[in-house]
């Protein structure tokens, strides 16, 4: 059965950091891409960013580049999402999944798990 479990979010002011965990189990973590996806509020899921399945190649929404950075452990079947300067329009639950390829932006292979809730409220 594979799992995907997201933590790490919570309440941060405008401004400020937070980091996402996905832990992930049932599938070989290592042979695929792993990325972000966020659904705001009322709006509908997208695509935050990606990362190849070695973690050479990285992909990023336009909205959060230069803010958010992609990573994965490989050894821990984790990936993580550093998120800094966080902005209100950043407020929405973060879901991980598995790709096949980094720049897939169209959803991941596996059910959605439960998601971890970001507010970024002053």
């Amino acid at each position: 059965q594979v799992q995907l479990v997201e933590s790490g979010g919570g309440l941060v002011q405008p401004g400020g950091s937070l980091r996402l965990s996905c832990a992930a189990s049932g599938f070989t973590f290592s042979n695929y891409a792993m990325s972000w996806y966020r659904r705001p509020p009322g709006k509908e899921r997208e695509l935050v960013a990606a990362i190849s399945s070695t973690g050479g190649s990285t992909n990023y929404a336009d909205s959060v580049k230069g803010r958010f950075t992609i990573s994965r452990d490989n050894a821990k079947n984790t990936v993580y999402l550093q998120m800094n300067s966080l902005k209100p329009e950043d407020t929405a639950v973060y879901y991980c999944n598995a790709q096949r390829y980094v720049y897939i932006t169209s959803g991941g292979i596996y059910d959605w798990g439960e998601g971890t809730l970001v507010t970024v409220s002053a």
